[in-house]
């Protein structure tokens, strides 16, 4: 069974664009990760609609209002 290299991590020997010891050429950019091991990128997940950011701004605000009057009528209640 013969084990290949892992693509994630290639050979510098072999990547483009790097000087001996691993540096950089000035003006030079190493390709990025995702450059160098195709078919890996993670994908983000959709964001959420438009709609359900509005109800959850919406149950946030409620509660926030419902928090406000609780205390309100507690401390009216307390010094009243």
């Amino acid at each position: 069974m013969t084990h290949s290299p892992d693509p994630a991590d290639p050979d510098p020997a072999q990547t483009p664009g790097l000087e001996p010891g691993g540096g950089v050429a000035p003006g030079d950019t190493p390709p990025g990760e995702a450059s160098t091991t195709p078919g890996t990128t993670q994908h983000q997940p959709d964001l959420p609609s438009e709609r359900t950011n509005k109800v959850v701004y919406g149950v946030i605000l409620v509660a926030t209002v419902l928090a406000v009057l609780f205390f309100v009528g507690y401390a009216v209640g307390l010094f009243g």
